[in-house]
């Protein structure tokens, strides 16, 4: 039979492979995988696997999935094509003064003071340009609200609504460092390509009035905006789905208030995305208890969220005594508004299409098994939007289905038939067969592992999902008729949720068993799966073997005993399948040795990928207005100096202006980063002094990345970010020193580092010292041979101390030089860099910094002393690599 018990299977595979070489590969390799696969497909049908129509047809599946792939990003353009030429020619930081009429086609967020929603736009005029009437383009709103009162105003607008915005076009960033977040390719997958950017609800004027009557400040805008010339056509037809949706998003904050009163303040936002997949009140440092131990999944809708939806509302429609056909049809149309209650999110989409289809096919009498369904919706959800496939929760949730559905049959039959417990043998073989399948996946976008993830799931999921959620759901539902009865309800759930957190904290708090990778290739990840893939059938094989072995003793045994006269020739024939017997068990212990070989050999590259690397990486970091270098040295230790910090402004009373997870350098770009290179540990962090620029993304560095060792210049200042950095270092009892000018040390036999500043009559003792620039701790870093001078926040009378100091003691020849102070015009002298003689020079500075670093005097005195010069807002991360041979500047 081969291929063709499964035609929808290999048609869904052939689809999936055809949207990914499209989506991955420029139109040479895209060819070279369609003459691949039309050789596979002629070697399939020789071999006689597969039959010349399913050949033809899964042929035909890759062609049409990459063809819909290449049209969909070939469609997938901005209409503002003059205004894009502009903007690349004049840089990341070019903004352009534009107004747009259309409709918010998402759920409008509201995040402190920051307002953001997605709209389609069908006229939009950027200043200086003639009109755009009839366009289509999506739009990314980013509105920063000015006063408080503007929070209610805000929080009216909803989906559908037809709005006009006047505020300034940009480009979304892309990633500047390497492996990092790139936005706008995030957001080009959403089909948005500008990002319009405005100050105050006066900047948006629905074209409904959503604000309260009394608003004069909304009445002043409606009326500004509404006279303007530019865009006096009338407003566009209106977007009933958009409409729809925004009735839905209402449903969905109603039935979230909801369940305001009935949980405590740290359970409502937790129970909210249990239950209808909201994560808007979920406290951040909830989150990440969660995401360290594996259990994000909990929080996101799926299929067995769907099940349970499922099972409930059939087990109620039976209390009316419905036939079995009406309960299934009036699931069919259930199922489809949970989605959509839920958020419909691609996992949520899967489970719901699976359940749709799987309902339909039983209704028909047709129902096979679950790999046909989990394929038509994998071709299903593809054909509507080809972007899915980039999705992490799209390819998690298909990934880890196929896995369940193909590995727990065979593993449960592997294990004893427990009649009593049987249900905990079934849990075991999901637990563990969902960790194996959902392990590159997680390496690969995640970079971590805990090793209390098996039991953590094991425990939580089952207890989470069977009470804890049908319990929040039955008392949100009950809350709708009798407060008293659900409030009774929720307080039972609110003890298992205190008992899940404890556990959750308990297990956290083992965080030398979590484990950091370095992000896998992709081949990585294939080649896991299918080892898996092999694995299972490998069980399964076993099984068979055991039970024809079984089977064949019982029949002898049999006969055997029915007659004494052919006791000789039944000797002789368990004499022939003894040996048997014994060669399968000799293969199939080849075999099993074989996967266990490759699957430690699998391991140990993705654990160790740089192990025979002898490669030294200096990385400096783009963290905006701010300073942090990654060094790797040849022997694979790290040391980390400093590591940026977001600076914010708020001033009291402007609480409300605070986000409930606010972009902070350290949590969003510097560990991200760290983790995503396998940095397991750093042996030496450097804080060179104790400004927030230079310290605050530490903070989040501190509490993911264990640290042996760390240099600073051993003064304190009465900050907050100070307080916290040093709280979570003396906490973890990492040694701090503070190193004064002429002492060394070698990290290992090719990497040496010397102490420049300060000197010791600088700083007697520890010492509160506000102005921190001139007691930076400057290293000189010797790899092979090569130095890299990293001085801090000096100045040029600093600079001139040192060169006093160790003028003919240090040797050191045409170091590569960050620029002190991020280029300030008072840093960087002419002696400074007559006395070192760079062969290039590096400006760690932010691409919206407003101080005008680095200044045109110091790029003046830099040209001068002809040092090459590299700037993070202009190139993004600088990465040096040396060997032993030779220094050279990488691609980032």
């Amino acid at each position: 039979m081969g291929l063709n018990r499964r035609p929808v299977v290999w048609f869904a595979v052939c689809w999936v492979s055809g949207s990914a070489a499209a989506a991955s590969l420029e139109l040479q390799g895209a060819l070279l995988v369609a003459g691949a696969a039309t050789l596979l497909a002629i070697a399939a049908v020789m071999s006689r696997l597969a039959t010349g129509r399913l050949a033809a047809v899964c042929l035909l599946a890759v062609c049409l999935a990459a063809g819909q792939r290449e049209w969909t990003d070939a469609r997938n353009v901005t209409a503002l094509q003059s205004l894009l030429t502009a903007a690349e020619a004049d840089g990341p930081r070019a903004a352009y003064a534009a107004e747009a009429l259309g409709t918010i086609v998402s759920a409008v967020e509201v995040d402190g003071d920051r307002v953001q929603f997605h709209m389609e736009a069908v006229a939009i005029h950027v200043k200086g340009d003639p009109p755009l009437r009839n366009a289509s383009e999506r739009l990314l709103v980013q509105l920063r609200l000015t006063a408080q009162l503007e929070q209610g105003i805000a929080a009216a607008l909803q989906r559908g609504d037809q709005v006009r915005v006047a505020g300034e076009l940009t480009r979304p960033a892309t990633a500047t460092n390497s492996g990092g977040f790139d936005y706008r390719r995030y957001l080009s997958s959403q089909k948005i390509h500008w990002l319009l950017k405005a100050k105050g609800t006066a900047a948006i004027t629905p074209s409904t009035a959503v604000a309260p009557p009394d608003s004069a400040v909304i009445t002043a805008a409606a009326t500004a905006v509404t006279q303007s010339a530019d865009l006096a056509s009338p407003l566009s037809k209106p977007n009933y789905t958009a409409e729809l949706l925004g009735r839905v998003d209402d449903a969905r904050a109603w039935l979230g208030a909801q369940l305001d009163p009935l949980y405590p303040s740290d359970q409502s936002g937790y129970m909210k995305g249990l239950i209808l997949g909201i994560r808007d009140d979920l406290a951040p440092e909830q989150f990440q208890q969660f995401s360290r131990l594996g259990l994000t999944h909990i929080l996101a809708i799926s299929g067995l969220h769907v099940a349970v939806f499922m099972y409930a509302l059939s087990g109620f429609l039976k209390l009316f005594r419905m036939t079995r056909e009406r309960i299934v049809v009036t699931l069919m149309f259930a199922v489809p508004l949970y989605v959509l209650l839920a958020g419909a999110s691609p996992s949520v989409l899967r489970a719901g299409l699976m359940a749709v289809l799987g309902l339909l096919a039983a209704r028909l009498g047709k129902l096979k098994d679950g790999l046909h369904l989990l394929a038509a919706a994998a071709v299903g959800l593809l054909i509507i939007d080809p972007y899915y496939l980039d999705n992490v929760s799209f390819q998690l949730s298909f990934i880890v289905t196929l896995g369940l559905i193909v590995g727990v049959p065979p593993v449960r039959r592997a294990l004893p038939n427990w009649k009593k417990s049987g249900w905990l043998l079934d849990l075991t073989t999901v637990t563990i067969v969902a960790q194996l399948v959902s392990f590159p996946v997680t390496l690969y976008y995640f970079n971590q592992f805990h090793l209390l993830s098996l039991i953590a799931n094991f425990i939580l999921v089952p207890f989470i999902s069977f009470i804890v959620m049908p319990l929040g759901a039955l008392a949100l539902l009950i809350s709708m008729v009798w407060h008293d009865g659900a409030k009774l309800i929720a307080s039972i759930s609110i003890y298992a949720n205190n008992y899940s957190f404890a556990l959750v904290d308990l297990l956290a708090e083992f965080d030398s068993l979590r484990t950091i990778w370095a992000t896998p290739p992709l081949w990585w990840v294939l080649c896991w799966l299918l080892l898996l893939g092999s694995a299972f059938q490998l069980v399964e094989y076993w099984n068979s073997t055991r039970l024809e072995v079984t089977e064949g003793q019982l029949s002898l045994d049999q006969q055997n005993n029915s007659s004494d006269v052919t006791t000789d020739l039944f000797a002789d024939e368990q004499e022939v399948i003894a040996p048997l017997n014994s060669i399968q068990k000799k293969g199939l212990f080849n075999r099993v040795v074989l996967h266990v070989i490759v699957a430690v050999g699998l391991l140990l590259f993705a654990y160790y990928p740089d192990h025979f690397n002898k490669e030294a990486v200096v990385s400096f970091l783009d963290v905006g207005q701010g300073d942090s270098a990654l060094i790797r040295t040849p022997s694979g230790k790290h040391i980390l100096i400093d590591g940026g910090g977001t600076m914010s402004f708020h001033k009291p009373g402007e609480e409300w202006r605070l986000r409930r997870d606010p972009f902070e350098v350290g949590q969003k770009v510097v560990v991200p980063l760290l983790m995503k290179r396998g940095v397991k540990e750093i042996d030496l962090l450097v804080i060179s002094h104790l400004d927030s620029d230079h310290i605050r993304g530490l903070i989040a560095v501190s509490e993911h990345i264990p640290i042996k060792q760390v240099w600073w210049n051993g003064s304190l200042k009465n900050a907050n970010d100070v307080n916290n950095l040093f709280k979570n270092l003396l906490s973890a009892d990492i040694p701090m020193y503070a190193p004064l000018a002429g002492e060394n040390k070698y990290v290992d036999r090719d990497t040496f580092v010397q102490v420049l500043w300060p000197q010791k009559k600088q700083i007697e003792q520890l010492s509160y010292m506000e102005e921190q620039n001139e007691h930076s701790l400057v290293l000189a870093i010797n790899l092979y041979g090569n130095t890299f001078l990293f001085p801090g926040d000096i100045s040029s009378e600093t600079e001139e101390e040192i060169v006093r100091t160790i003028e003919g003691g240090v040797q050191i020849t045409s170091p590569i030089l960050k620029l002190a102070h991020h280029g300030s015009r008072y840093s960087t002298s002419e002696k400074w860099l007559a006395y070192w003689k760079p062969k290039g020079a590096i400006a760690s500075v932010g691409a919206t910094n407003t101080y005008g670093h680095p200044h045109p005097d110091v790029l003046a005195r830099l040209e001068g002393s002809r040092s090459m010069l590299w700037r993070t807002d202009l190139n993004g991360e600088i990465v040096f690599r040396v060997s032993e041979f030779r220094l050279y500047v990488s691609k980032s």
